[in-house]
Formats: structure tokens, sequence, C-alpha cells
């Protein structure tokens, strides 16, 4: 019995010390393959947060061209406010366009010739870091008297 162990123990001839050596390639592969990945997805993760900076910008264009809608001229050409800082970011921007449509004398539900309504169109774009974009669009629809004898005015002070 004796005799049986030292033959396979001389013919091994220090296979095990090449089969740990491959596995630890294989398991070095793997970090590193790991650690590719999790850069990526944090790269992508990253892009993300930017995309939804961009689009919260262009909400805030869309929010801020509406509180100034009453000063858009109705001739059918559009404001165009560019490049307005997010308040509280210091890479994000939006920039607005808002356009008088057209009118509306015969509103439903109102009395005839009493109401007007005002159709508007606004267009949004916000931009983030990583030239993120997000551009929106919103109508807006204004119902003002008409002044009472069957005409209206502009809704412009």
């Amino acid at each position: 019995m004796i005799r049986t162990t030292h033959k396979v123990i001389g013919k091994q001839q220090g296979a095990a010390l090449v089969i740990g050596l491959v596995l630890l390639v294989v398991l070095t592969l793997l970090a590193v393959t790991g650690m590719n990945t999790a850069s990526s997805e944090l790269l992508m993760a990253g892009n993300e947060q930017f995309r939804q900076n961009a689009f919260q910008a262009s909400a805030t264009g869309i929010e801020r061209a509406l509180s100034v809608l009453p000063t858009v001229p109705q001739s059918g050409t559009p404001v165009v406010v560019a490049n307005q800082a997010v308040p509280g970011s210091a890479s994000d921007e939006f920039t607005t366009s808002s356009r008088y449509v057209g009118d509306d004398l015969n509103l439903p539900g109102f009395s005839v010739g009493k109401f007007v309504g005002f159709h508007y169109e606004i267009t949004s774009t916000g931009t983030s870091a990583r030239n993120a974009n997000s551009r929106q669009a919103q109508g807006a629809f204004v119902i003002q008297n008409s002044g009472g004898g069957g005409t209206f005015g502009s809704i412009n002070p």
C-alpha cells in the first residue's frame, strides 16, 4: 500500500499549482468584468438623473410661460424666452416659445357673445448636463369676459 501512494504522488508533478493558477485567472477576469459592469451602470444611472433634470427644467419652463401668458401678443408671433436658468440648479436651463393660436366665440356651456376663449400653445425645452434635453408642449385656453357687447378685446391689460 505504501508503494501505491508514492507512485500517485510522484505522477502529479505540480498539477495542483497549474489548476490553482487557472482558477485565479478566471476569478480575476470575473472581478474585472464585474467592475466594468458596475462602472457602466453608474454612468447609466447618472445619465438617467440628468434626463430627469432636463424634464423638470422643461416643466419649469411651461409653468413660467403660463404665468406670463397674458403678455403674449395676439398676433400669432411666438414669444421666445431663451436660456433661462432653473432656480437652485447650476447647469439646468429652459427655453420657451409661447404662441397665440386663435380664439373661440361660441364656448359650449356659456352664454353666446358674453365670453371668449383664447387658445395658446407653449413649447418648452429643458437642458441639463451631458447634453440631456427634454421637450414638452402644452396647450392653454383662457376664458375671458367679452365686454358684454358681443365683441371682445385683448386679455392684455
